[in-house]
């Protein structure tokens, strides 16, 4: 093997740009940040979303309406969503999970009362529509009301 069949090793790592250290090194004088103005300061820190002082696009746009904080999300489903289960069955959010008939848990579920129930079924749920709880009890069944 010759000198000039030795290959320089991969560098895992770049180095670092030193900048201010004298013009030879290329990143002199200036420190590579341009001539004046607030980005060639030091303390340079603009804030996320900064327009360099003209009026911001949130403030530019016109609101409206209201969103509360206190809002509850629900879940909804239907009676026709529980045909699907065995009679005798007790129904709560993580059977119907479960059985993907909801995406997720985090929300809490409302029953409503469209379609038909034949099946005798202990639903269990956080609200109920007054056609829903009508259904289930006609069927024979029962409804629980979680807290």
């Amino acid at each position: 093997m010759n000198l000039i069949d030795a290959k320089a090793a991969l560098h895992k790592r770049k180095k670092r740009k030193r900048v201010g250290r004298g013009r030879g090194s290329g990143h002199g004088k200036t420190s590579c940040k341009g001539a004046k103005g607030a980005k060639a300061r030091s303390g340079n820190e603009t804030r996320l979303l900064f327009e360099g002082g003209q009026m911001p696009l949130f403030r530019r746009i016109p609101k409206r309406g209201f969103n509360n904080p206190f809002k509850k999300e629900y879940t909804i489903i239907n009676i026709k969503d529980l045909e699907n289960f065995d009679s005798g069955a007790v129904v709560d959010p993580q059977e119907l999970k479960n059985n993907r008939i909801i995406k997720n848990t985090k929300y809490n579920l409302k029953v409503l009362g469209e379609g038909e129930l034949k099946k005798s079924l202990t639903v269990v749920a956080h609200k109920f529509s007054k056609t829903a709880i009508a259904k289930i009890t006609e069927a024979g069944g029962e409804v629980k009301t979680l807290s």
